[in-house]
């Protein structure tokens, strides 16, 4: 017979631990904050060891509480995983997808035609996201990150690299200030997109502008709210080269300068660590992967944007 300790009592052990509260893992585990203390007391007596140290503010692990967790975890994740896999419906069509609106509105949305044929009996399910998503809790099967690749417990496939290009409306080609070389931009507002700002500056530099004072600034929330401006004849935002092909393609945008910026980020499709594919998300997944790989700056989706 195995000797193991009270089950329910590992479980709000683990939710403690990772929340560093008792409170937080209480409202987790939806019971109150007595009985997850009177579980951490029941499993301390039945190990003989602490695993918390306590004071006013905040719970933290002891050394025995901390190297008890990385044993836990690694259980409690594999009968999470054996027991999804036994009852998960793997043969399912219906696949639900946050993707970041940018992506959303300019890439994914043009080529879903595509899908629809090639995929038919498959329903996609789709949110538009800016934020991390917590697949432990929510009902999202897969997702489409922007950043470095670099996040924890989840399926990681890189998609493509994020290059950047200047982008304006046609009438700041025509107007008093026409845009023939960088230095020119200094007789333009310049859109920047919240928190990225070294955007334009890294932009400047390779295109060997070592300063400038633009004629005004414009700061926007989002890429996709940068390029709409841009469009507007707001002034000149630094957009993704592939994401903006339908503008570009049908001249509602224009590259002045055919100087790239390598962002040294892509995009990526994630889902949990671990998790079956169902019929569903493997099709989407070998569809998303080919359709990024074919995709390049001649596009032909842009024809059909033209029409």
């Amino acid at each position: 017979m195995r000797r193991l300790p009270p089950l329910n009592a590992l479980r709000v052990f683990e939710s403690s631990a990772r929340n560093c509260s008792f409170a937080a893992a209480a409202e987790e585990l939806f019971v109150t904050a007595s009985a997850v203390s009177h579980q951490i007391k029941t499993l301390e007596e039945y190990l003989g060891v602490s695993l918390f140290s306590r004071n006013k503010r905040k719970v933290e692990l002891t050394p025995a509480g901390e190297q008890y967790l990385t044993s836990i975890k690694h259980a409690l994740d594999e009968i999470e995983v054996a027991t999804q896999r036994l009852t998960a419906n793997l043969e399912t069509n219906v696949v639900t997808i946050s993707v970041a609106p940018n992506f959303l509105t300019r890439w994914l949305m043009p080529r879903m035609a595509r899908f629809q044929e090639k995929y038919p009996d498959i329903e996609l399910q789709i949110n538009a996201s800016m934020g991390l998503i917590d697949f432990n809790r929510s009902n999202t099967d897969m997702a489409v990150y922007f950043g470095n690749g670099e996040w924890d417990d989840i399926e990681v496939h890189f998609l493509r690299n994020v290059m950047l290009v200047p982008v304006c409306s046609p009438r700041l080609m025509k107007g008093r200030f026409p845009l023939n070389k960088p230095e020119d931009l200094r007789h333009h507002t310049l859109i920047y997109v919240n928190k990225r700002k070294y955007e334009w500056e890294n932009w400047l530099e390779q295109a060997g502008v070592t300063f400038i004072t633009p004629k005004g600034s414009l700061q926007l929330s989002s890429s996709q709210l940068a390029t709409a401006a841009a469009q507007e004849g707001l002034g000149v935002a630094l957009a993704d080269s592939t994401l903006t092909s339908r503008e570009i393609s049908s001249g509602h945008l224009l590259v002045p300068f055919d100087i790239m910026l390598d962002t040294h980020k892509a995009f990526y499709l994630v889902y949990r660590k671990h998790r079956p594919l169902t019929a569903g998300m493997k099709a989407f997944k070998e569809w998303l992967i080919s359709e990024m790989q074919a995709a390049d700056a001649n596009d032909p989706v842009g024809e059909e944007w033209e029409e």
